[in-house]
């Protein structure tokens, strides 16, 4: 099953918890609360690097931070986000 990675992001931001930004998103992968991690294609090296070594499910988005930051309808920029709870979404599922 196909999942709309923005759909399914936009419900898990409503109905789930999500931590958005790259240090509360390697907290939370540190910490084992984070279910899957979503990073922008231009993510800095030094959060990619932070996740190496975790088991935890890492999503590329297709598109920048500045786009990932505006489909989680933030004013700023996103480089990573960290799904702890999926809430009604099918994240977990996405590819």
């Amino acid at each position: 099953m196909k999942v709309d990675l923005s759909k399914a992001l936009r419900r898990a931001l409503k109905t789930g918890e999500v931590y958005v930004g790259s240090k509360r998103t390697l907290k939370a992968v540190k910490d084992g609360k984070a279910k899957m991690v979503i990073v922008a294609r231009n993510c800095p090296e030094e959060v990619l690097e932070g996740l190496k070594g975790h088991d935890v499910k890492i999503l590329t988005y297709d598109g920048t931070n500045m786009e990932l930051g505006a489909i989680c309808g933030k004013p700023f920029s996103v480089a990573a986000l960290a799904i702890v709870d999926e809430g009604e979404s099918e994240i977990l599922s996405a590819e």
